[in-house]
This record gives structure tokens, C-alpha cells and sequence, in this order.
């Protein structure tokens, strides 16, 4: 056994690396399972170590050979190799065989001479193990049978002389092989030698009786006799006979398409245009979509049926059953196949690889398009697939067939809505849609966009004339049924996704049933680490596998998402085969405690020394960590939507309620920012409904503290400071002391804004020395910062400097970089106050590159409003409206009515000081409408500045 590269020999290593070769060579590409390796090297007792002494000889070889030769799959390895002599010498004689039964003996004597001249010394020499010996008996008797037909065919076209010393010398060598004595027989007769072909007769009977006590066989007998009667027939070789013209067999076996196939246009065109140009190479095409139901074989149907006048000699097809519980055997196939095009049965091989040579050369020379339907794998359609430049094979699968050497893969989708809808009014009638166009909507929308769906709910509307599409909406609009009612006759959602789901191994099954439970968009890996409690690179493995089958969708590099109908199956399969049903609530609890972890982290390292991490729920399952903000940061905008969804989901339930809504704290940024505040808020009352009716008060405050901030960042300061006063008095019942804290520091910011100073010098006063009794510095920093903006209402801009230069130094102590930006916006508004214009803006800015880097929307916008206020203060008009204008491009949507009343304000004021009165009044007017809807006190200002404009 040897091997090259590029015509260089190759090391294969020790004799037991070189049996592992020898065993995946021997399998034609398909993958072979760690357990039947290791009974081929060793037989039935193998080493104590023998699993990781084949995984060793596998990795070496895979050194030599190369990582794209030899793969490893489903826990065994598979080899990839172009070129292999034996794969050639069955070609050639399946070749022979063809030309043969044609009567070409000239050129099937030549097709098995190439094939014997492959063979160089003993096969598999000093290659041990059970499975060498058995394979080198096998091929040798395989060689011996090649041989014999060769000399059969030198006899036929009255090469007897010759072959004569090569059959005394085989016959020599295989004493009891039979059929080499009835050719030397024959030999020696055709060549006028009847004595001595009599001679053999006798030395074969008397060496069969003696060896092995048996008489010779029938056929040789026979023989025996027609020479002693000097048979003159027999004695004339058979006459050279022209090649046969086989009668042509054109097979049209598409199925046929369905007459309302809609959309898929870019698909069919690219389909079409490689199928145009299939003459001069081989082509095989992946048409793979995530999921079951979305309209592969259709697809496919379709662009054959179009393609085939490029294949005049026939289109073949075939239903592999790959998504059953017992695909189609290749062989089985081949053996239609050749007979559809013309081979008899007595001419088809038995063995997989001989009619596989078979076929490749009865389609040499032809021009016909394969279509193999719904595909396990890539080892089961290789053998299918043509040799030869003219042909093309189009293949439908669940399972992306990256392993299929020289495919050219599509990945089919769902519809598009459009799409959707037109193949929804094709089915329905174009009148009962036009009537209710948005309830169509709505059913195509349920259906995922997923062709099958579509085609079932549709068939369902159409045979009901008394419902209406309205009806049917309704119908799927309840997820719970939803899958019960997508089904009609013998087409069922639910019954294409468990052909899928039954092929799942046990951990596969596992992870497509419990990554399911969770709620959001899509899930991270991290995430489903945590679903399943296992390893990253386990979960992986699982993951990769179940995109591989269908059932999940790779929605970027290391997330993962469902369709909607699947993952509602796979919710359904949890309810059905989960053991103990119990594993379902762990595993949403341990997602939640991932999130919660790593949430906690994340703001951690936003804002070292703040102590809200030492306050919350503890939690059991570890999350990730973090080297820098940055990092820190893009987790938590990347995660929102999953993250609020999990607070959402884990709300129902009294044993996840506290995490939850710990959760939700320790994510404010996402509300503080505007980037979820809208969601963040829906999900924060979510929490305190459920709290109130479950009675924990402590969760109430927390959930409550948090609505407070939201109302707050909106400009809702009434909702705001009712939210912080409950807050307050329902942590206080409870001796829960950071919600205090917190709700006293925001009734100060709040009271401050709604010009109540006294209240607000008090709410805050009191949050700065509870938030030093409890050892919080952060939190002292951030309500020393607020009450300096009260003394600067007040008057005492030097008390105001102070208490503001005091906090943005503590933040600065604790290395805490956003908070820190809040401490220099609020010297910044001192310093403004106090004249020290330069220094005021020098502050704003660098708080505004803190902002601009940790994403806070809102405060990034208010820093570039602020920045406009000094800048007026400077009378640079033209400058603080530029930023004000930028101000109100940032808060767009966020910060509430108020802030942006205020913005409004400014912008008005700096149109004004660079001769713009026209644009500042529609701008007062604006602010103006804003205050009186809100009844905030700024509408007296705008009032006055309109008037004054009027005026002049």
C-alpha cells in the first residue's frame, strides 16, 4: 500500500497507522465509527487504549494526508481522496463487462489488462489486522476472477496458444481453483492438445479426491466430455462480432411541477443558468433551505423541467428519503437508474462500487440531468452522482452539503412577505384577499413566511367558503394551536419538522428541545452554554449540527435563532419528551442567572465602586467575563433584546421574579442610553404587576426604582417621582437600603427639574448620607453632583462648583469613566453659571466623548445641548445653533417632551442672535405647545421671548 501527492510518495506511517488507512480507503469515502476501527485493527480484543491510539494514528495521518483528505464525522472519520487504484480497476471492469455483453472483446481484453496491471505485489502487504487479512483474501480472490475473464476473453477471440503457459503456470500456483483448469483445458483442446486436455482433467479429479474428497464440479465434467467426443464447436473460438448498438433509453422521470409556483426568481435564474452550461464540466447543486417545508423539491421540479431541453437523453429522479427513518440504499438506486436507461438486469452488478462504475459509464457520452430528492447525506449521493462532462445532478437536502466536493450550494429561505402573499392569493382567489389584504398579512405572518405552511393554511381557507381569511388569522394568531391547525390531508407542519427531529441523537435532541424554551430573537452561544450546562465547545458541536440538519439557522457567527414555527415545535417536543419536566425551569433558570452575572459584570466595570452589584440576587451559574469596557459594552447592546426578553419570560414565576428584576437594575444602561427604553419600560411594569400580585415587596420596590428612572429619563417627572416615593416607602418596610438610595436621589433630580428646590435639598441631603452609611461612594458622588445643581438654582454658584468639582473628583478617584462624564457635565453646568465659560466647555467636551464612546444617546445629546448654552453665553450664535441642532437630531424619540422643550428653547434663542426670527418663533411656538401639554413652569420663559418677537 503506497501513497502520493503530486506524484511525491507520502509517509504512511507505522503498520497499524497504515491499517487505519487501509480500512478508511476500503470504505469508498463513507465514514466509519470509531468502534468499527478499532475492530479492524484489532479484532475482537482490541488494547486497553485502543480509542486513543486510533485517534492518534488518525491525527498523524491526517498530517500527512491533509485535514481536508481525511474528515472526521458523526464521532468516526471519512476519507476524501480523488484517486484510488482500486476505484479505477472496478471502473475498468464494469467497463470490460459493458464492451464485453456489447461483444467488443478486443476492447474489454484491454480494459482488464489495464485493470490487472494495477495490481503491484501483494495486496495490503504487511498491513495488519483482522480487516487486512479479510480484504487481502478478498481482493485476491477479486484479482484471480479479473484474471480468469481475461483468459476467458483471449480464448473467445482464439488467443488459445498464448494463454496456454500462463494457465500451466496459475493452475500450478492455484491448484484447486476449477475454473483455471477448464480454460487450460479448453486451451489445449482449441489448440489441436486433446490428450493433454484430457491429462488435466485427471490430475484435477484425482487432486480434488485426495485434497478435498469431493469429484469435480459439473461445468468441467461437461467439458470433459464434449472433448472426448471431439466437439468441432467447441473446438472454434467465438467469432468477432461488431460492437452491439444498444437500443437508447431516454428516461423523462421528473415529477411534475405544480402549476401555482410562485416567486423564487433569483433562485431559478441562477439554477438555470448553471444548468445551461452543465456541457463541458460536472456539476452538483445543494438547494438546502433551514428547515423542512420550504420548498426544495419544488424548487427543484421546477428548474429541471425548465432545464430540460439542455438534456436530451433524459432526466432521472429519485426520492432518497433521507429525512425517514430508512433512507434509499445507493445501490438500490443505481440498480433503477441503469435499468431506466437501458441496462438489463442480468448486466447490473451486485456490489455498490460496480454499479456505481457501471453507471458513470453508461452515462458517458449522454446529456442527462439527476435529480436526487431529499438527500440524508453527502455519502449517500456520491455514488449517484455522474462522472462525465455533459451531466448534471440537482440535490435537495436538509443538511448544507459542504462535504460534497465541487457543489455549488444554495440556501433556500422563506418567502419574502411578497412572495408569501402572492402564493397565499393564488391558492385563496385574488377576491376573498383584495377584501382583507391585513388579515392575509397576518396569516402569511403566522406561517413564518414558510411555503409549506402557506400552501396548508391556504388549501384550509379555500376548502371552507363560509370563513373568511379573518377566521383563519384567528385561528393561527394562538401560538398553541398554531401547529395543530397547519395541517390538511396528508400535509402537516409538525409531521415535516418530526422527520427532522427523529434523525436527532439523544444530545441533539436535548439541546434543539430546552435552547427552544427561550424567549428573544436569537440566542449567543454563551447563552446556550448556559440553557444546555454545558461546555462552549460541546454546545457548539450540537449547535453546528442542528444547523446542519435544519432544525436551527445560523443567524451570525456564534448566534443562533429558530424559524417560529420550528421553535414552537420544539417547545412542544419539551412539553412531551423532556425528563424530568423539571430540566425546563433549570434551564431557564440558568440562562437567567448567565444574564444576570454577566449584566452584573458588565456594570461593574461601568462603575467601579458602586455597590449595586453587592445588592443583588445571588445567582448559581457563572456568566462571562471582561477585560475592558468596551467589551463589556458591546455584550450588553448586543444582548438587549435576548436579555429583556429572558426578564420578560422569567416574570411569571415567583422562584425567578427577584433575579429578574435584579436583572433589569443592573441593566439600566439600556433605558439610561434611549436605545430600549421604550421596551425596557413595557418589561419594568411587567415586573411590578407581577410583583404586586405575588406580594414581594421587595421585588415591587426594585421593579418600581427602576420605572421611577425611566419616567425620569422621558421628561415624565410627576409619573417619575410617584414611581420613587413608593420606591422609598416599600424598601424602607423591608430594610432593603439601596433602593432607598436610589429613590431619593432620583426625587432630588426630579424636584430640581420642577423648580422645587427645598424638596429636592432635602431628598438629597438625605440620599448623600444613606448612600455613605452604606459604604457607596459611587452613589454619593452622583447625589453630591445633583445637589450642586440645586445650590446652582438657588444662587450659591461657589457652594454649586464645590459640590460638583467634589463629585467629578470622586469618580475620578474610583476610575469610574461614564459616571465620571456625569460629574464633568454637572461642573460644566457650575462653571457656566459662575462665568468660567472656558473651562465649562472643556468639561462638557470631555464628558461628551465619554458619552459619544459608551453609547448614551440621551446624555451625549444633552452634553451638545449644554455646550450650546456656553456657547451662548459666549454669544457664539452660530455655534450653539449648530449644536442644538445636533442635540435635537440625538434626542429624537428620547428624553421625553421636556428636554426636548428646552433644546427647542435654546435653538430659538441662537436662530435669533444670528438674524434667523423666523425660524426661532416657529421653534418657541413648538416649545411653547410642548410645556403647556406637559404644565411645566418653562412656558412662561417661551411666552415671553414669543411676545418680545411679536413685538420688534
Amino acid at each position: 500500500m503506497r501513497a502520493w501527492r503530486d506524484g511525491e510518495p507520502l509517509a504512511t506511517g507505522s503498520p497499524q497507522q497504515r491499517a487505519l488507512l487501509a480500512a478508511l480507503l476500503l470504505r469508498g469515502g463513507r465514514t466509519a465509527t470509531a468502534a468499527e476501527l478499532i475492530d479492524a485493527l484489532w479484532g475482537e480484543e482490541p488494547p486497553s487504549q485502543a480509542l486513543a491510539a486510533l485517534r492518534t494514528y488518525a491525527s498523524r495521518l491526517r498530517k500527512v494526508l491533509g485535514a481536508e483528505v481525511l474528515t472526521s464525522e458523526s464521532g468516526g472519520y471519512a476519507l476524501r481522496t480523488a484517486a484510488l487504484d482500486l476505484t479505477r480497476a472496478r471502473e475498468l471492469a464494469a467497463e470490460a463487462e459493458k464492451l464485453r455483453a456489447g461483444g467488443d472483446r478486443a476492447g474489454a481484453r484491454t480494459r482488464l489488462a489495464e485493470a490487472l496491471d494495477l495490481w503491484d505485489g501483494e495486496v495490503l502487504a504487511s498491513v495488519p489486522g483482522p480487516h487486512a487479512e479479510n480484504q487481502r483474501t478478498r481482493l485476491e480472490e477479486w484479482r484471480l476472477t479479473l484474471l480468469e475473464a481475461r483468459l476467458d476473453v483471449d480464448l473467445e477471440t482464439g488467443a488459445h496458444a498464448e494463454a496456454v503457459s500462463e494457465l500451466t503456470a496459475l493452475t500450478a500456483a492455484h491448484p484447486l481453483r476449477e475454473r483455471l483448469r477448464e480454460l487450460l483445458m479448453l486451451a489445449l483442446y482449441r489448440g489441436g492438445r486433446q490428450a493433454e486436455a484430457l491429462a488435466v482433467y485427471a490430475d484435477t479429479r484425482r487432486l480434488l479426491a485426495d485434497e478435498l474428497g469431493v469429484d469435480p464440479t459439473p461445468e468441467l465434467a461437461r467439458l470433459q466430455q464434449r472433448i472426448l467426443q471431439g466437439d468441432a464447436e467447441l473446438a472454434r473460438p467465438v467469432e468477432e462480432q461488431a460492437p452491439a448498438a444498444a437500443p437508447v433509453a431516454r428516461p423523462a422521470q421528473l415529477p411534475a411541477t405544480v402549476p401555482d409556483f410562485t416567486g423564487r426568481a433569483a433562485f431559478v435564474r441562477e439554477l438555470g443558468a448553471r444548468l445551461a452550461t452543465a456541457e463541458g464540466h460536472v456539476m452538483a447543486v445543494s438547494a438546502l433551505a433551514g428547515i423542512g417545508g420550504v420548498g426544495k423539491t419544488t424548487l427543484a421540479v421546477h428548474v429541471a423541467h425548465e432545464a430540460r431541453p439542455h438534456f436530451p437523453d433524459g432526466q432521472l429522479y429519485v426520492d432518497l428519503q433521507g429525512a425517514g427513518a430508512q433512507a434509499a440504499a445507493p445501490e438500490t438506486v443505481l440498480g433503477s437508474f441503469l435499468r431506466a436507461l437501458g441496462t438489463p438486469d442480468s448486466a447490473i452488478p451486485d456490489a455498490l462500487d460496480d454499479r456505481a462504475a457501471l453507471y458513470r459509464s453508461t452515462l458517458d457520452g449522454r446529456r442527462v440531468l439527476v435529480l436526487l430528492d431529499n438527500a440524508r447525506d453527502a455519502a449517500q449521493i456520491r455514488p449517484l452522482l455522474p462522472g462525465t462532462a455533459g451531466c448534471a445532478a440537482l440535490v435537495t437536502s436538509r443538511i448544507r452539503m459542504v462535504d460534497l466536493a465541487g457543489a455549488h450550494l444554495v440556501d433556500l429561505d422563506v418567502m419574502s412577505p411578497e412572495e408569501a402573499l402572492q402564493l397565499f392569493t393564488r391558492i385563496v382567489g385574488e377576491e376573498r384577499v383584495r377584501a382583507e389584504r391585513e388579515a392575509a398579512l397576518d396569516v402569511v405572518a403566522a406561517c413564518g413566511f414558510l411555503p409549506l405552511a402557506i400552501r396548508i393554511a391556504a388549501s384550509r381557507l379555500a376548502a371552507r367558503r363560509t370563513w373568511t381569511v379573518s377566521v383563519l388569522a384567528a385561528k393561527l394568531a394562538d401560538e398553541r394551536r398554531r401547529l395543530d391547525e397547519l395541517q390538511a390531508g396528508d400535509l402537516a407542519v409538525k409531521a415535516t419538522f418530526e422527520l427532522g427531529y427523529g434523525q436527532l441523537e439523544p444530545a441533539q435532541a436535548r439541546a434543539f428541545r430546552l435552547l427552544g424554551l427561550a424567549d428573544g430573537p436569537d440566542i449567543s452561544l454563551a447563552a446556550a452554554a448556559a440553557v444546555l450546562d454545558l461546555p462552549l465547545w460541546d454546545t457548539e458541536d450540537l449547535l453546528e449540527a442542528l444547523v446542519d440538519t435544519s432544525l436551527l439557522e445560523s443567524a451570525a457567527p456564534g448566534r443562533y435563532r429558530y424559524h417560529d414555527l420550528v421553535r414552537l415545535y420544539a417547545r412542544a417536543c419539551a412539553d412531551r419528551d423532556e425528563h424530568p419536566p423539571t430540566e425546563k425551569e433549570a434551564a431557564l433558570s440558568r440562562l437567567l442567572d448567565f444574564h444576570l452575572s454577566t449584566a452584573a459584570r458588565v456594570y461593574a466595570i461601568e462603575r467601579p465602586g458602586d455597590r449595586l452589584v453587592d445588592h443583588l440576587e445571588p445567582t448559581t451559574y457563572e456568566g462571562l467575563a471582561f477585560t475592558d469596557r468596551h467589551e463589556a459594552q458591546d455584550w450588553l447592546y448586543a444582548e438587549s433584546h435576548c436579555l429583556l426578553a429572558c426578564v420578560r419570560q422569567s416574570a411569571s414565576s415567583p422562584t425567578t421574579l427577584r433575579r429578574a428584576v435584579d436583572l433589569l437594575w443592573a441593566s439600566l444602561d439600556l433605558a439610561e442610553s434611549g436605545a430600549n427604553s421604550k421596551e425596557y419600560e413595557a418589561v419594568a411594569t411587567l415586573l411590578r404587576t407581577a410583583a404586586s400580585k405575588t406580594g414581594d415587596v421587595r421585588a415591587e420596590g426594585r421593579a418600581a426604582n427602576a420605572l421611577a428612572y425611566v419616567h425620569h429619563y422621558q421628561g415624565r417627572f410627576d409619573q417619575a417621582d410617584r414611581e420613587a416615593e413608593s420606591v422609598v416607602a416599600a424598601a424602607r418596610s423591608i430594610g432593603d437600603p439601596l433602593p432607598v438610595c436610589w429613590a431619593l436621589n432620583a426625587r432630588g433630580a426630579i424636584a430640581h427639574y420642577q423648580a422645587r428646590f427645598g424638596d429636592a435639598d432635602e431628598h438629597l441631603t438625605l440620599a448623600i448620607a444613606l448612600f455613605r452609611e452604606a459604604g457607596d461612594p459611587a452613589g454619593e458622588a452622583a447625589a453630591l453632583c445633583n445637589l450642586s445643581r440645586i445650590r446652582l438654582a438657588t444662587g450659591r454658584t461657589e457652594d454649586a462648583v464645590r459640590m460638583a468639582r467634589k463629585g467629578a473628583d470622586m469618580y475620578e478617584e474610583m476610575g469610574h469613566a461614564l459616571k465620571g462624564a456625569n460629574g464633568r457635565y454637572a461642573l460644566g453646568l457650575a462653571l457656566t453659571e459662575d462665568g468660567q465659560l472656558k473651562a465649562a466647555r472643556d468639561q462638557l467636551r470631555e464628558a461628551l466623548a465619554v458619552f459619544a464612546d459608551s453609547r448614551q444617546r440621551l446624555w451625549e445629546g444633552m452634553t451638545l445641548f449644554r455646550i450650546a448654552e456656553v456657547d451662548m453665553a459666549d454669544r457664539r450664535y452660530g455655534a450653539a445653533a449648530a449644536g442644538a441642532e445636533m442635540a435635537l437630531t440625538l434626542l429624537r424619540g428620547i428624553g421625553g417632551e421636556w428636554r426636548r422643550g428646552i433644546v427647542l428653547t435654546v435653538l430659538g434663542r441662537a436662530l435669533d442672535g444670528i438674524g434667523q426670527s423666523g425660524r426661532a418663533r416657529v421653534c418657541w411656538q413648538e416649545a411653547l405647545a410642548l410645556y403647556e401639554e406637559l404644565g411645566a413652569p418653562e412656558a412662561a420663559e417661551v411666552k415671553g421671548l414669543l411676545g418680545r418677537a411679536l413685538a420688534a
